[in-house]
């Protein structure tokens, strides 16, 4: 029987708000990193009950280490808790075949384990394998996972990913979260470089960047106002697929007719034209290198760097991103062909454009892959 007038309380509805408040403590001690239990209180505007009960219970499991106290100006000394970043665990795993690199990170971001193996067999189950191999007994610290992938991404499903076999959507995101249990997020990797070099790179001191990666492909990640913006289908920066040459290459098997033409493979291909020999691994240093004493090799960097600059200039055109970051095989340009281009977009963008070489290499992408789950992991539950 209801008592009328009261309105009856589900025990979902007080786990649920439990849980909130919960989440609202963690959050506060994660932002402060050493605080006390009247600026915890302060910050989540909790009562000093509930805030007692959910102190004691962080202390038990690890979140919260008390660290004695701390002398003040006025009134009596203050017990200090300080987060514990080990705590709360994360997974980046980045597919660049032929191999798979997974790390895990506490919450300041600090590699505490690391992988690199040949990506080879069913790509969620070496995923899991990995994530739950490396992680170990901290297993219920595990909060969050990112994964980068070379192509397109649309809540957690991957297409335009040929060289992982993927060119219709796989739903690896689903699997891999109902497989371990907690938050995935799934990113092209040059969206992950991008925040990679936001965070920690050639972007920390911008919020609008373009990193343009040169490899198998060629891709761009895109962050306006701090944000990496993906468009209304997750393929936003596909510009390996912008048709800027007057006579385009087809696009055949998820490749793009202007990254068919102008990526690393593309170049690869070319040197050993003009120089018979073994492919080479760092093909625009030994086309550099190559164009000291070719003439042909002079006139077609020549090339590379004009169709560059277009596509930098496009680019520009439409977002005006005020900085490029080059990255992948366009990070091997000297100071020479770097300041021709920074010459050529200079004189045909519409906006200033600063171009340059992004900085972490290989690390961009674990580096935005930390900062992805670390964000994935401390989202709030939503109120239902």
């Amino acid at each position: 029987m209801i008592t009328e007038g009261k309105t009856p309380t589900s025990p979902v509805s007080r786990e649920r708000s439990r849980e909130i408040k919960r989440q609202s403590v963690i959050s506060a001690a994660r932002q402060a990193r050493l605080l006390s239990r009247v600026d915890l209180a302060e910050r989540t505007g909790l009562p000093p009950a509930t805030l007692t009960a959910l102190v004691r219970e962080l202390i038990a499991e690890g979140y919260l280490i008390e660290r004695g106290t701390a002398a003040q100006t006025t009134g009596r000394p203050r017990a200090m808790l300080e987060f514990n970043p080990r705590a709360e665990l994360v997974a980046a795993v980045s597919l660049e075949p032929p191999r798979i690199t997974c790390e895990i990170a506490d919450s300041n971001g600090t590699v505490i384990a690391h992988r690199t193996s040949r990506l080879g067999g069913d790509m969620v189950q070496t995923v899991c394998h990995f994530v739950a191999e490396l992680v170990g007994d901290s297993r219920p610290a595990l909060c969050g996972v990112a994964i980068a992938v070379p192509g397109v991404s649309s809540d957690g499903a991957v297409r335009l990913a040929p060289s992982v076999g993927l060119v219709e959507a796989e739903p690896i995101g689903q699997t891999v979260q109902r497989e371990l249990g907690v938050p995935v997020v799934v990113d092209n990797d040059v969206n992950l470089m991008a925040a990679g070099e936001r965070v920690a790179g050639a972007g920390k001191d911008v919020d609008d960047l373009l990193l343009l990666h040169v490899a198998d492909g060629i891709g761009a990640g895109l962050i306006l106002d701090g944000k990496v913006r993906r468009g209304a289908s997750s393929a936003a920066g596909e510009v390996g697929f912008l048709p800027l040459d007057p006579e385009p290459a087809p696009a055949y098997g998820g490749v793009g007719p202007f990254e068919a033409r102008w990526s690393a493979n593309a170049i690869a291909e070319r040197v050993v034209a003009l120089h018979p020999g073994r492919r080479p691994e760092t093909p625009v240093s030994e086309l550099i290198g190559l164009a000291d004493t070719s003439a042909a090799a002079r006139d077609y960097l020549d090339e590379v760097l004009h169709a560059w600059a277009r596509l930098i200039v496009t680019c520009a055109c439409v977002v005006d991103p005020g900085r490029v970051l080059l990255s992948g095989a366009a990070a091997q340009l000297d100071d020479a062909a770097l300041a021709k281009i920074q010459n050529l977009v200079s004189a045909k963008a519409p906006a200033s454009t600063e171009v340059r070489r992004a900085v972490l290499g290989d690390q961009a992408v674990l580096h935005g892959a930390i900062s992805y789950a670390l964000s994935a992991a401390v989202r709030l539950p939503a109120l239902t």
